[in-house]
């Protein structure tokens, strides 16, 4: 799926002198304070961070004293999806009139109608909402299949999508990767992956003078759980 990198960020962490007994603890805190948020700074959503080293001098930012800044070095995983991008979700919700989806567990995303090519037919049975392929029958999209879809665009205050599948190289997930996504190879079981990219960025770092900061904590990686579907 695109819209997913890694950055290698510079970072440098204000903690108040109160915390400095439990530096590790406090910059964990700030660290996940930007958990799934849309961040300027970074162009997109932080969905998880590893921090791979700490400086045990701190930097003393000038008219805000009494803090210290710590610098450090992270991991961070940026979900930042554009227009035209390939995304995958699940499909939560379908009606006639739009198809709702989840990305990643968190993000929410909708396909109205009329971004919904003209392959696909509307269909209610037994209480069943499903799209239907008019040239592929076994191409159906229903609550619980994962589609992938193009971005359209997002709205970064709320983290909502609005996508479309006018592509051809849209829909159900399982069908585009399998024998119906590629009709000369119909007879192939194998599923194809695509290769995922990773972009690196680096933030400057402030600056300031010097003081000692005594913390032989090491910083454990954040463990936070990232639902792709």
């Amino acid at each position: 799926m695109e819209g997913l990198s890694v950055s290698d960020a510079n970072l440098v962490v204000y903690i108040h002198p109160s915390q400095s007994k439990n530096v590790s603890q406090a910059i964990l805190r700030e660290l996940s304070s930007l958990l799934f948020k849309y961040n300027e700074t970074f162009d997109g959503v932080v969905l998880a961070y590893a921090v791979n080293s700490l400086d045990k001098q701190a930097r003393i930012l000038s008219g805000v004293h009494p803090y210290f800044g710590v610098r450090l070095k992270a991991n961070l995983l940026l979900f930042s999806p554009k227009p035209n991008m390939l995304l995958e979700g699940k499909v939560v919700k379908l009606m006639r009139e739009s198809i709702h989806v989840i990305v990643l567990g968190f993000s929410s995303a909708v396909i109205v109608d009329e971004d919904i090519r003209d392959e696909f037919k509307y269909k209610s049975k037994r209480g069943e909402a499903k799209y239907v392929s008019r040239s592929h029958k076994r191409h159906a999209i229903k609550v619980g299949t994962t589609i992938r879809f193009s971005v359209k665009s997002l709205d970064e205050e709320i983290l909502h999508i609005s996508g479309s599948l006018i592509p051809a190289h849209t829909g159900s997930v399982s069908w585009l990767d399998g024998d119906g996504g590629n009709p000369t190879t119909e007879s192939s079981k194998k599923r194809k992956q695509p290769d995922g990219e990773t972009e690196v960025q680096e933030l400057g770092i402030a600056g300031g003078d010097t003081c000692s900061v005594n913390n032989d904590q090491k910083i454990k990686k954040s463990k936070k759980r990232r639902n792709a579907e």
